[in-house]
């Protein structure tokens, strides 16, 4: 019997409804819909607590097949934390561009790096914008972080997305205001970002 069927006639023996069994797993309603329709697996957490709760080993919920599965899905979940991690880290550290003297001050004959809020050649839009970018970047690496605690893979696949598409336009608007510094920056973070994609691609 698979593991859905199996959770379903335990769930029912103990006459408990889903949102029952949800509240003592500590998990949601949907999710306990999710493991029962067979649409996935429970982690390995979650796996203990059923087996605590009902009193039944964690081989006689899954079957070989089903932990090797579960395994590598585990293992995959876990990577892609990891790499979510990673994400996040970055784009709270594309605050250092309004703070460090990144941007070319032209001053006579030469030209010195000032900060942001010392640059002086640039409209009032763009500044906005130079300001507005790295802030927003924070607030999703921020999000990002916090993912890793709710363990939702589609919540992480959809930040990490995110990410680089606002990683994109941040280097497209840096690059046409001519701002090498902080366009050369961007552009080692977003490799980095791509190659752990590319990375967690290959997992799959």
């Amino acid at each position: 019997m698979d593991f859905c069927k199996k959770l379903q006639q335990l769930r029912k023996q103990k006459e408990l409804t889903q949102e029952q069994l949800a509240e003592e797993l500590f998990v949601s309603r949907t999710a306990i819909s999710k493991w029962e329709s067979g649409k996935g697996y429970p982690n390995i957490d979650s796996l203990k607590s059923i087996s605590k709760l009902f009193s039944v080993s964690i081989d006689d919920l899954l079957s070989s097949e089903e932990l090797i599965s579960l395994a590598a899905f585990e293992n995959r979940f876990n990577i892609n934390k990891v790499f979510g991690f990673v994400y996040g880290v970055l784009d709270i550290m594309t605050l250092v561009f309004i703070f460090l003297p990144f941007y070319g001050q032209p001053d006579g004959e030469v030209i010195r790096s000032v900060t942001l809020s010392a640059y002086r050649d640039i409209s009032d839009v763009t500044r906005f914008l130079y300001f507005a970018f790295p802030i927003l970047m924070a607030l999703l690496g921020v999000v990002e972080l916090f993912i890793q605690d709710i363990g939702s893979e589609k919540w992480l696949e959809n930040s990490k997305t995110c990410s680089i598409i606002l990683q994109a336009v941040m280097i497209l608007l840096f690059t046409l205001t001519r701002q090498p510094y902080v366009t050369s920056l961007l552009f080692m973070f977003f490799m980095i970002k791509v190659f752990f994609l590319l990375k967690g691609r290959r997992l799959e």
